[in-house]
């Protein structure tokens, strides 16, 4: 793949990410969701991401969104708030490109922008080597695997846990701006 561009998304873009995702949701093992979101159910999750000032990025070649990237908070509880998580997603069609990395080092860069020290990756799927290879090769190091937490597909699915630091990581004290 020759020509892409990273983005920021628009809401415009959901009518192309939703079949990226949908399946992934009921082909393969990546996501533990078991029934494709609609796009409007996509719209709510993306405002959220927004909302928490954290990029929602996409690849797009000719028009046509190619793959898309996100970081979330990692948990909930107050504790966690410099703490994210990152998912990408890549058209099938388009596996194997360049594209997930290119996606993932952007988010990386525009996370660190922020306040944000960690970013984690939950991969679905310990035999998943094409996520795990990217994300070790972005700086993720392999922190750990729950083993058959979840049920997908009619086989029981582990989780592979990769982190890695953004900026200083816990070298120093968070930024004040991470309370928001």
């Amino acid at each position: 793949m020759n020509r892409f561009i990273v983005r920021d998304s628009t809401e415009s873009d959901l009518s192309m990410i939703q079949p990226i995702y949908a399946h992934e949701v009921l082909t393969g093992l990546a996501t533990f969701e078991e029934v494709p979101p609609s796009v409007e159910e996509l719209a709510v999750r993306r405002r959220g991401i927004l909302d928490l000032g954290l990029p929602y990025l996409v690849a797009e070649h000719d028009g046509v969104v190619i793959g898309y990237t996100y970081a979330n908070n990692h948990r909930p509880r107050p504790a966690y708030r410099n703490s994210i998580e990152n998912s990408v997603y890549v058209d099938n069609n388009y596996l194997r490109q360049g594209i997930g990395k290119t996606l993932l080092h952007t988010l990386i860069y525009r996370c660190e922008q922020g306040c944000w020290r960690q970013m984690v990756a939950v991969i679905g799927n310990a035999e998943n080597t094409g996520s795990i290879g990217l994300h070790k090769s972005l700086g993720f190091r392999h922190v750990g695997v729950l083993d058959s937490v979840g049920f997908k597909l009619g086989r029981w699915v582990d989780t592979v846990i990769m982190q890695r630091p953004l900026n200083d990581g816990s070298k120093t004290l968070p930024d004040k701006r991470a309370g928001k």
